[in-house]
């Protein structure tokens, strides 16, 4: 009896120790695919909830914020590589990213000129997808509008451990529109998400427009920043070995069915848009497709095969690439571990090279003036403070 109870509280011990704040729920785990590309089999087992970092950005596409989107799009793999520091205790945060335009008058008058690109998403490519696929034209900017409109769509979750934020950019004033924002921003707090202004234009001239008024009542920060100003790179000895591991790293993912062959065209173009900005942007994505935040289980093996659940044998092989149509059970468990091992080798010597490159950055260029970037992060790592999360 002593034995069992000393058992039992070491068991409990160590649980306590692992959680970060987390609370019991039931999981959903995948474990293989099906013919439709879709996994199938799955199990209801009681697991630690996982946190997440939820971010909705809502950004004005009139036809004034041309620079607001180009920084968006030069930005997003250096805030994904920002939000991937983020630990509490040795827990590492999920993230997912919503997208909403608004402002815009190719969009529908009725539903208020606003648009939800993308609902929240853990897909960094379908992401980078969706903000290059923006494009601007003037129209009418409905603050309040949009921000209820985000409340009402988005899976937000109940969980009082995960960071919940509504980022709001644009420059016309915050008042306009038949959806009061005062009464979006407080409802908005009132399910522990944190609204965040960032006015485009003069600091004062934002707050006459009651952007802060906006961010205040939601327990935000309101900030300013002068979105036609190009997005400051700062070339370093360690961008070429970094882009050549980026070629090496395409190699390891194992497409699986249609979708997987998509999705690896995906992962292409979207290297080539974050070419297109400059070199430096490059290196930017591919440090977060080393990242724990770069996940694509939906369609790699590799990924997929991370889930303790995941079956071997309930792969339909008329859906793998062609190299391993042919293989058995046992010399595709083979290839995928080999293709695992050599994927986390290239992250790894890609993460050491990028701790080079972080220090070299911060030598070169120690006041980051990078608008929209330094906005966000700025408030996210502050907010951050009050769940117990920290930056390694």
């Amino acid at each position: 009896m002593t034995t069992t109870i000393k058992i039992s509280l070491l068991t409990l011990t160590t649980l306590c120790f692992l959680a970060c704040n987390a609370k019991n729920n039931k999981h959903t785990e995948n474990l293989a695919f099906n013919n439709s590309n879709k996994v199938i089999n799955t199990i209801t087992a009681s697991k630690p909830e996982k946190r997440y970092i939820k971010v909705a950005l809502l950004l004005d596409t009139s036809n004034s914020m041309d620079g607001l989107i180009d920084q968006a799009k030069a930005q997003l793999w250096e805030i994904v590589n920002e939000l991937s520091y983020a630990k509490c205790k040795d827990d590492k945060p999920n993230l997912e990213i919503a997208l909403y335009e608004y402002g815009n008058d190719n969009l529908n008058a009725e539903e208020g000129y606003i648009r939800q690109v993308l609902a929240f998403s853990d897909d960094l490519d379908e992401i980078s997808k969706e903000l290059f696929s923006l494009t601007t034209k003037g129209g009418n900017e409905y603050c309040g509008y949009v921000i209820d409109t985000a409340l009402n769509q988005l899976e937000w979750n109940d969980s009082k451990d995960d960071l919940k934020f509504i980022f709001i950019a644009g420059n016309e004033p915050f008042t306009q529109g038949k959806v009061n924002y005062k009464d979006a921003s407080k409802r908005a707090h009132n399910k522990d998400i944190t609204v965040n202004t960032i006015f485009c234009g003069d600091y004062n001239q934002g707050v006459s427009g009651s952007w802060k008024d906006g961010a205040d009542l939601a327990h935000g920060d309101y900030m300013s920043i002068n979105h036609n100003k190009e997005t400051v790179y700062i070339a370093t000895p360690y961008d070429d070995a970094i882009l050549k591991q980026n070629s090496k790293l395409n190699k390891t993912y194992i497409a699986y069915g249609n979708q997987g062959r998509q999705k690896i065209q995906l992962q292409a173009e979207q290297d080539d848009n974050a070419q297109g900005y400059s070199n430096a942007n490059a290196v930017s994505r591919t440090v977060s497709k080393s990242s724990h935040l770069y996940k694509n289980s939906s369609w790699d093996l590799v990924d997929a095969s991370k889930d303790k659940e995941f079956k071997y044998e309930k792969l339909n092989k008329n859906k793998l690439p062609q190299e391993l149509k042919h293989k058995t059970t046992l010399e595709i468990k083979t290839y995928v571990a080999n293709k695992k091992a050599e994927r986390e080798a290239i992250q790894n010597e890609i993460q050491e090279l990028n701790n080079k490159r972080k220090e070299y950055i911060l030598k070169a260029n120690k006041e980051n003036s990078n608008g929209l970037e330094n906005a966000m992060i700025k408030a996210i790592k502050s907010q951050a403070k009050a769940k117990n999360y920290t930056w390694k």
